[in-house]
């Protein structure tokens, strides 16, 4: 996988959280969205907040596909750090381009949403 690969090649140093941000975002395959929550349970982070920042700052964007993720209402949430604007109409394209449904509300399908694999107690 492409995006494995730029992550393991150590081009642009990440943190050690951002790093295991977008290890787990990669497992969201296309056409699929996870919320900021899931992605959070998914790595053992209980804030939204800090994932939205990661995002925010992901420099493999659109490789690393920071737009696949979603609020937990399945609103569209933010993207490159703006609410709307140019910025969402590109995420939206994104995503249409990758199959993601919308509802005539601009919110997520529930039948486009990926839940990562529960974890072993």
């Amino acid at each position: 996988m492409a995006a494995l690969a730029l992550l393991s090649s150590g081009q642009i140093p990440l943190t050690t959280f951002q790093a295991k941000v977008y290890h787990a975002l990669v497992k969201v395959p296309e056409g699929k969205v996870t919320t900021y929550k899931e992605l959070g349970l998914a790595i053992d982070c209980r804030s939204a907040q800090a994932i939205g920042q990661a995002l925010k700052r992901n420099p493999y964007a659109p490789t690393v596909p920071c737009h696949r993720v979603v609020q937990s209402d399945l609103s569209l949430g933010g993207f490159g750090g703006t609410r709307s604007g140019a910025k969402i109409d590109r995420k939206i394209a994104l995503l249409q381009s990758e199959g993601v449904r919308l509802n005539g509300n601009g919110c997520i399908e529930k039948s486009s949403v990926y839940t990562f694999p529960k974890k072993p107690q």
